[in-house]
């Protein structure tokens, strides 16, 4: 049985997370067994400094406006702040876009970065796409999101949902870092949701009726640069940037074996569901079998509001 709290390597986070340095059998192990595994380096130094400095070119709306809230309903654009305002204050607009992989370089890279893909194929498979990159700012005082899992939100056919959270600050507790909950991937189910209106979370939907409470919860506190890999099923929340320390921005990525259909959204015309494949993605490795299909560009860069009915859309 992998050991969560008492890692055979040295390096460890605050609660005592393993940090991986490798992929290997044992990241695997810890994967299949609890849900998540870290992954030290997910990025470089240098590639965390692009992708924070091309964040605050995406919020200056220097690749185009940001439309605000989701694209059923967007109906202003956010990135017309004045020319005079600082980039804290630019910064401090936002709490997530979504899809800055579609117009930042950095951000594209850091979709197929090498390290990332060899812990993708370690825990998918040879064949992986991506369907969606979210990028947290969450200046001071920023909510975080009540428990979801990510295949609530982005269904796949083989449960094969998979998100790597690399964080772009060092993440603390006092910041606002990701929880986890060991293990509950491995029931396989997906639990229910219900309103709640707690301020601290900026999603309108709790997931709820699970065999687990916040006692059980462990904190995900990692150096930035640093990737959490974690399964579609696995139970996640974050709480607020407490007000005192600056941003917790992170990358958010999801990904899923490119075998599986992604019926994500409502089918076309005349299409079953069972055939239903949203085919604005990206192949971060190996092969694709519905290649045939070719793919589309649907999504566009948007600002996620900060009080909305969805965590991972």
């Amino acid at each position: 049985m992998t050991d969560l709290l008492t890692p055979r390597t040295t390096s460890t986070t605050p609660a005592g997370l393993r940090l991986f340095d490798v992929v290997d059998e044992e990241f695997v192990a810890h994967y299949a067994e609890h849900g998540f595994a870290l992954l030290a380096g997910a990025l470089t130094p240098d590639e965390v400094d692009a992708v924070n400095a091309d964040a605050l070119r995406l919020c200056r709306g220097d690749y185009g406006d940001l439309s605000y809230g989701w694209p059923t309903d967007q109906s202003e654009a956010v990135t017309d702040a004045p020319a005079d305002l600082s980039d804290e204050d630019v910064l401090r607009r936002y709490l997530c876009v979504h899809y800055p992989h579609k117009v930042s370089p950095p951000a594209r890279a850091a979709l197929e970065a090498p390290r990332v893909v060899d812990a993708l194929t370690a825990v998918v498979g040879p064949n992986v796409k991506a369907m969606q990159s979210m990028l947290f700012i969450k200046s001071e005082g920023k909510p975080g999101q009540a428990w979801h899992q990510d295949e609530f939100f982005i269904p796949t056919r083989d449960r094969s949902l998979t998100a790597v959270w690399i964080a772009l600050d060092d993440a603390t507790v006092e910041n606002g870092c990701l929880w986890v909950l060991p293990g509950s991937h491995r029931r396989g189910v997906i639990y229910p949701a219900k309103d709640q209106d707690d301020p601290r979370f900026d999603c309108s939907t709790e997931a709820y009726d699970f065999p687990y409470t916040d006692d059980d919860a462990v904190p995900v506190e990692i150096p930035a640069g640093t990737g959490l890999v974690f399964n579609g099923y696995l139970l996640h929340r974050s709480l607020e940037n407490s007000g005192r320390h600056g941003y917790r921005r992170a990358l958010a990525n999801h990904y899923m074996s490119a075998e599986s259909l992604l019926p994500w959204r409502p089918p076309a015309k005349d299409e079953w569901m069972a055939i239903a494949d949203y085919r604005d993605v990206v192949l971060v490795a190996g092969e694709d079998p519905y290649g045939y299909k070719g793919t589309v560009d649907l999504a566009k860069p948007f600002s996620r509001p900060d009080k909305d009915g969805g965590c991972d859309r």
